[in-house]
């Protein structure tokens, strides 16, 4: 069996974007190369608004689609045999053919992160923060929360990677939210909620990123307390509640 790894993508703000190609079989993998960008259709009209219902609607399709890419798929070999191949992201573990096997009879259909998105987009509307599928002003970040402007700002592109890193995302910032709230209103700059801070290991070098190059110490560690429990994909909308 040989395995190989793709590359991977860049360390932003909110989750690492990019997961790496795998392939289990006889012979090393060709590259595989991206999916096509999603964001080029009307998700790409930026700043977006992402208020409106049919945005809402727009977004959770383009999501389903994406997901197409984590199913993993049989290519059968020229000189006989079948490599398979299957994407991987940051902290996964690797899988045997059997479990890949199992994938393709029984993918995932990520229906319980588009749930998630769901309620936090809502919960995030009915707060009345401005939610934005556009270019965050920090370099290099997939998502920020500007407090001053009551704005939450998500790169389109992020919707490419499908429904768990759109998700991981929006879980981020709803967190950096909820520290605003817990600081004394939305508007507020955000205080530590006392949540536990030890990162995941595909995430220990995160902060190192050169998007918190100039980051203090204090912002760092309120980044800290957002990647350490944005895995926690139902996190985001208790402490909304729970804060705000």
């Amino acid at each position: 069996m040989a395995i190989q790894r793709g590359p991977l993508g860049p360390l932003v703000t909110g989750l690492i974007v990019a997961g790496a190609l795998w392939a289990a079989g006889r012979q090393r993998p060709e590259p595989q190369s991206a999916p096509p960008s999603l964001s080029s259709a009307p998700l790409s009209s930026v700043p977006l608004a992402m208020a409106s219902p049919q945005v809402e609607t727009n977004v959770l399709q383009q999501l389903a689609i994406a997901d197409q890419q984590w199913r993993p798929q049989a290519q059968p070999l020229p000189g006989g045999g079948t490599r398979y191949v299957y994407r991987k992201r940051p902290g996964d573990p690797d899988l045997s053919i059997d479990q890949i096997k199992a994938l393709m009879h029984n993918p995932p259909t990520f229906a319980a992160e588009r749930r998630v998105i769901r309620h936090l987009w809502r919960r995030l509307s009915e707060l009345g923060i401005a939610l934005e599928l556009t270019q965050p002003r920090k370099p290099g970040a997939a998502g920020e929360w500007d407090p001053s402007r009551r704005t939450l700002r998500i790169k389109p592109t992020v919707v490419d990677k499908g429904s768990s890193e759109f998700a991981r995302v929006l879980n981020h910032e709803a967190i950096h939210v909820a520290q605003s709230c817990a600081a004394g209103g939305i508007g507020a700059s955000p205080r530590l909620l006392g949540l536990p801070q030890h990162l995941p290991s595909h995430l220990q070098t995160v902060l190192q990123d050169r998007t918190y190059a100039s980051a203090g110490e204090r912002e760092r560690q309120l980044e800290r307390e957002a990647y350490a429990s944005q895995a926690q994909l139902e996190l985001g909308l208790s402490l909304l509640n729970l804060h705000c």
